[in-house]
């Protein structure tokens, strides 16, 4: 251990609400706050110490002007505190603690709350302002069909048509989607998200305590007559995560501040790296960002016990898993037993800018209740970019 080491000290994530859920009624920045004020109150961290807030924010649209400055002015961190909302799609999140990473062992900071937050339920829909009257319909469009100019289909097309490529097909998504659930439901029956998730009440309603989406009950045969969306060729609405609302925070501080305050590092960040493909390579770019970990590491991840791989859809996790094994069938059994442990997105939701921060808590937590040990965490985001985070429990 050393001093300069950064540490892992705290961290929350509010229950994952539906589309137009129990959360609907909070905006992004409130929930963002609510999480910061959670990691403070569990850290018993004096607000004041911490230096910088990153936070991720996928949709910025629901936030509108300076998103992570609006949470922090609502949360019970001083208003001098200084803090940058980071926009790189789902992968915002962990970027975020990238960031704060790279700041404190650069000697920027001593603590840092990274994280993010996403209301995708008030997204608002985008009308392109007109600066002369005309006679006529406009155009009205929704960003939630997840689409970019710089691509002619939406990701959910693209990605079935990429796992396609490689090998991974629409069964083999749906049972991927359907192991979620199960192990999603076997891990809250363990009570292993007690952890990382707090009870939030939302205005006019009753406190949400679990997260909304799973659905344990969920089979094979419902899966498969699902249909496809977009007219692509293996996503559904049952491979893929839903649209979420939720914000999930991380402390980080470097060792020897973290033991002056008084606090018990949760886990170690080793390294932390950011990648990027083509724009449509989004199902193999968290693949090339645990491989870019292991080279740095000079590791093999299959020594590795854990690993967190977003299911952006089913088919993220499948496709990366299949390169990491190099198309080995020993090496892909083992990777896949040991990924997603918890269950992932498909079973718990994807608010795109907290989920980052999600797989790094979840991987901590996880490894911490193994008795330690070393995991990656990784991420693809839109259009191509990926990122990766190596966590030690102690």
């Amino acid at each position: 251990m050393r001093d300069d080491d950064v540490v892992l000290a705290a961290c929350a994530r509010t229950p994952f609400g539906r589309f137009g859920g129990a959360l609907r009624g909070l905006d992004a920045p409130a929930l963002g706050a609510l999480a910061i004020d959670e990691v403070l109150r569990r850290a018993a961290a004096d607000a004041a110490a911490v230096d910088v807030v990153y936070g991720g924010v996928g949709m910025i649209s629901a936030a509108m002007l300076t998103p992570v400055r609006q949470a922090v002015l609502r949360s019970r961190l001083p208003e001098t505190t200084p803090s940058a909302a980071i926009d790189r799609a789902c992968c915002s999140g962990m970027t975020a603690i990238g960031l704060g990473f790279k700041d404190i062992r650069l000697g920027e900071a001593y603590m840092a709350l990274a994280g993010g937050f996403e209301s995708l339920s008030r997204t608002p829909m985008l009308w392109p302002r007109q600066r002369e009257a005309r006679i006529g319909p406009v155009t009205v469009d929704d960003p939630l069909l997840l689409r970019g100019a710089v691509v002619e289909q939406p990701i959910a097309v693209y990605s079935g048509q990429e796992a396609l490529r490689h090998g991974v097909t629409r069964e083999q998504q749906d049972r991927w989607a359907q192991q979620s659930h199960q192990r999603y439901a076997d891990a809250q029956a363990a009570r292993f998200f007690d952890g990382e998730r707090f009870a939030v009440a939302p205005p006019g309603g009753p406190p949400l305590l679990e997260d909304e989406s799973p659905r344990a009950e969920v089979s094979l045969e419902k899966l498969a007559a699902l249909p496809t969306v977009y007219g692509g060729p293996t996503i559904t609405a049952g491979n893929a995560p839903g649209l979420n609302d939720g914000a999930a925070f991380v402390l980080l501080a470097r060792r020897d501040a973290a033991r002056a305050a008084g606090l018990a590092p949760l886990a170690r960040i080793v390294d932390y790296v950011q990648v990027c493909g083509g724009p449509t390579s989004g199902t193999t770019t968290p693949a090339l960002a645990i491989q870019r970990l292991a080279e740095r590491q000079r590791a093999d991840p299959l020594g590795w016990d854990l690993l967190e791989i977003n299911e952006a859809y089913a088919a993220t996790p499948l496709v990366s898993t299949l390169l990491l094994a190099r198309h080995d069938p020993a090496r892909l059994g083992q990777l896949r037993e040991r990924t997603n442990v918890h269950g992932g997105a498909v079973a718990l939701g994807h608010p795109l800018g907290a989920s980052g921060a999600r797989l790094v808590m979840t991987l901590a937590l996880a490894l911490r209740r193994r008795g330690g040990g070393r995991g990656a965490a990784a991420i693809c985001g839109g259009f191509g970019q990926g990122d990766a985070v190596l966590v030690e429990a102690e």
